[in-house]
């Protein structure tokens, strides 16, 4: 694991030092704007998925050291989320507030790809141990459940803003959806356990009855 972490944060700050390296070398084509745009937006919507599949890597493995990558994973999406948003609003539209307001009204596009952004600011803002503790278990995997939300709109966003060949964003709700009904799959085995032991009689409740029956 000492080496593990640091070689998946190395691996996952490669995208951005290549945009870097990309535009001082000038190898992201004739428009590099559009190229880090697409490309920050991309890595986005890969660390959310990322992020949704260690739970269920998780219980299909047995490896539970999976999920000591969660948080990173998930804050390396907030990153390129942020990268993807700042380049829109500094590069795009120059601080323009009037006209990303504009956008965000009229393009559904727009609406959507705003929407997955800010609902992740919460749970960047809430990642650490100290806000699970604040907010309790419950209540902070209430909240964090808004990753999947967020993925969804990303997906919607990324699908509305192709204009002919959606096989990429295809295949990212594809990825989606799985997640989506794997966890529901895993909510429904969890209660239908509960529910199965507690239709189990009690250890003396089941000898008193059987005391009974004898008699």
């Amino acid at each position: 694991m000492r080496v593990l972490k640091p070689a998946v944060f190395v691996a996952a700050l490669a995208p951005a030092a290549y945009l870097v390296y990309g535009v001082f070398a000038h190898a992201l084509g004739a428009n590099p704007i559009d190229a880090v745009t697409d490309e920050t937006g991309t890595w986005t919507l890969r660390f959310l998925v990322l992020t949704l599949l260690v739970t269920p890597l998780r219980k299909w493995t047995g490896w539970n050291a999976l999920i000591k990558f969660r948080r990173m994973l998930g804050l390396f999406a907030f990153f390129y989320g942020s990268l993807h948003f700042l380049t829109y609003l500094v590069l795009d539209q120059f601080f323009d507030v009037s006209a990303i307001v504009a956008d965000i009204v009229k393009r559904p596009f727009i609406t959507m790809g705003f929407l997955a952004f800010v609902l992740m600011i919460p749970l960047a803002a809430t990642s650490t141990a100290g806000w699970i503790r604040r907010l309790g278990g419950k209540r902070w995997n209430l909240l964090h459940r808004l990753a999947y939300v967020s993925a969804v709109a990303g997906v919607v966003h990324y699908w509305w803003l192709v204009k002919s060949d959606i096989s990429r964003p295809a295949r990212y709700g594809a990825i989606v959806a799985v997640l989506l009904v794997t966890r529901v799959w895993f909510a429904y085995n969890r209660r239908h356990g509960i529910q199965s032991r507690a239709a189990v009689p009690s250890r003396p409740a089941a000898d008193a009855r059987a005391t009974v029956e004898r008699r």
